[in-house]
């Protein structure tokens, strides 16, 4: 897996009637948005992203740009059209809610098609009830606001899933070409090329202790739910850290926040584990619904992030 960051240049015309792309959020990346997962290119059960790297799911189908918080999706983020076409599908009466079982024809929820001619579409998931701005048969242009970023469908977080299809077959905008080059000279399709990084976080998870390596590995310790009286540790499990980078730890329940930590790692291991947590205060935990955050800074710039939740019942 390659370390560096890796910025490759847009080819003019790759394809003949390629439309050229426009980032399709209004948030400015590694600052109030990033990139989560890429297009995966193995066909196995294995995931690899353009670059060879991890930053993917298996079989996963197009570009997540996700939030850094739930309260930046609830003050509105807009999703704009990535090039000029014509709306061709809209959705908009699914609810934002954690649904792990939304049947896998609505796994979207609410979302825009637009067709760019040419066999060339782009689809846009997990919109905000409600927020959906144009209608089937509507002309839009490159930044036209399309909705806002929600969480409907099968997400558990605050993200835009873009997908894009040539007739029909999923096709990777951070390498028109497939993944056979690892990133080297990959024909990007937007109009400014963006950045790689090819570190991440296998996962991020709570735990009443703090794990070994092994147990971040196989989640053995992770908790999904707590008593009162336990402590609650948030864990974050990564790859391909720099030495300088550091790690950014939030925890909030019903009260407040109940933790924040910043740790800088120094010179960390291929593969990493970090964590930090607190005993139960007296009286213990109140009962109800704590979510964490872990990110991974570069200086000033978020290069990954993950959520995780544990709900406290007595």
């Amino acid at each position: 897996m390659r370390s560096a960051l890796m910025i490759c240049a847009l080819a003019a015309s790759p394809v003949a009637g390629a439309p050229v792309l426009e980032f399709p959020v209004d948030c400015t990346l590694g600052t109030t948005c990033y990139v989560e997962d890429y297009l995966d290119h193995d066909a196995s059960e294995a995931r690899k992203d353009f670059a060879c790297g991890l930053n993917t799911r298996d079989a996963h189908g197009g570009t997540d740009i996700a939030l850094l918080s739930f309260d930046a999706m609830e003050s509105g983020v807009d999703v704009l059209a990535a090039a000029p076409g014509t709306v061709i599908g809209i959705r908009d009466s699914m609810a934002d809610t954690r649904d792990a079982n939304v049947p896998s024809n609505i796994a979207c929820g609410n979302g825009v098609r637009i067709d760019h001619g040419d066999g060339w579409h782009t689809q846009y998931c997990h919109l905000k009830l409600g927020s959906v701005s144009v209608r089937q048969g509507d002309e839009v242009r490159a930044g036209t606001v399309l909705g806002q970023i929600g969480l409907s469908g099968q997400s558990n977080h605050p993200h835009l899933h873009l997908s894009l299809e040539h007739q029909g077959k999923d096709v990777d905008p951070f390498a028109l070409e497939g993944a056979e080059t690892c990133g080297e000279d990959t024909t990007q399709m937007w109009s400014d090329p963006l950045p790689y990084y090819d570190t991440g976080f296998y996962t991020a998870a709570f735990a009443n202790a703090v794990p070994t390596l092994e147990d971040a590995r196989t989640g053995a310790k992770r908790r999904t739910t707590s008593k009162p009286d336990q402590p609650l540790v948030l864990y974050g499990y990564f790859y391909l850290a720099k030495p300088g980078d550091r790690l950014e730890f939030t925890a909030r329940g019903p009260g407040g926040t109940i933790f924040g930590h910043d740790l800088d790692l120094g010179n960390p291991r291929k593969s990493h584990m970090q964590a930090y947590g607190r005993r139960a205060p007296a009286g213990g935990w109140p009962a109800g619904f704590y979510e964490g955050t872990v990110r991974l800074m570069r200086g000033d710039t978020l290069i990954a992030l993950r959520h995780s939740h544990i709900t406290v019942r007595d």
